[in-house]
This record gives structure tokens, C-alpha cells and sequence, in this order.
């Protein structure tokens, strides 16, 4: 009998593993990152509170067009580090959601770091 491969299953895997060894903390918060076909979220969570500090996504009405691109992770990553340089918060863990560190993701890292936040 062949099985089918599970991407998606495969990825829920790595992001409990790389879970278990990073975590958002008032000082320090996590920068979680989730990537559909179409759209690209971010958020930046405090875990010890279970609270999220600020969010951005392409579904957000600055980003109405081209929505699953590269160029509109970097609007995301640097629109979620405005957001939370308005709240204070300057640091934090980048948690890439199990996802490989390459093209949107990349891009999102990229963009936040070049607004700013420091990880």
C-alpha cells in the first residue's frame, strides 16, 4: 500500500519541536509566523500571559492586490514591527511556524528586521 506524504502533518511536527524550545515572554515576546497559499500572517505573542501583543496580515486593507508574494511578506514583517515599536517592544524570538527559513518567511524576517526589531 503507498501513503500519501503529509506536508502539512510533516510541519505541525517541526513547529511543536522547535515550540518546545522557544518561548515568548513579557521581555522578550514571540514572532509567530503562519503561511497560507494566498496570505501571510504574523504575530507577536507573549506566552507566559497567553496574549497577543500586535498582528498583521495581508488580509489588512493596506495590503489589498498582490497578497501571496514576496514583496507583500516584507510589507507584513515591517508593518508588524511598526505595530509593535508603537507598544514598546524592540526584542524578540522568531518562531518561523515550522516553516523552512527561505523566500516569504525570509522575506517577513527580513522586513521586520529592517523596521527595526531586533531578533
Amino acid at each position: 500500500m503507498v501513503k500519501k506524504f503529509d506536508s502539512n502533518k510533516q510541519r505541525q511536527l517541526r513547529h511543536r519541536r522547535v515550540r518546545g524550545k522557544i518561548s515568548g515572554t513579557p521581555a522578550c515576546p514571540r514572532l509567530c509566523v503562519f503561511r497560507s497559499n494566498k496570505h501571510i500572517y504574523a504575530q507577536i505573542i507573549d506566552d507566559t500571559n497567553g496574549v497577543t501583543l500586535c498582528s498583521a496580515s495581508t488580509l489588512e486593507k493596506e495590503f489589498s492586490g498582490t497578497t501571496g508574494d514576496i514583496p507583500a511578506a516584507r510589507k507584513v514583517g515591517s508593518a508588524v514591527a511598526g505595530k509593535a515599536k508603537e507598544k514598546g517592544i524592540e526584542k524578540v524570538v522568531f518562531d518561523r511556524g515550522g516553516y523552512i527559513y527561505h523566500g516569504r518567511v525570509k522575506a517577513l524576517a527580513e522586513g521586520a528586521r529592517d523596521s527595526g526589531l531586533k531578533f
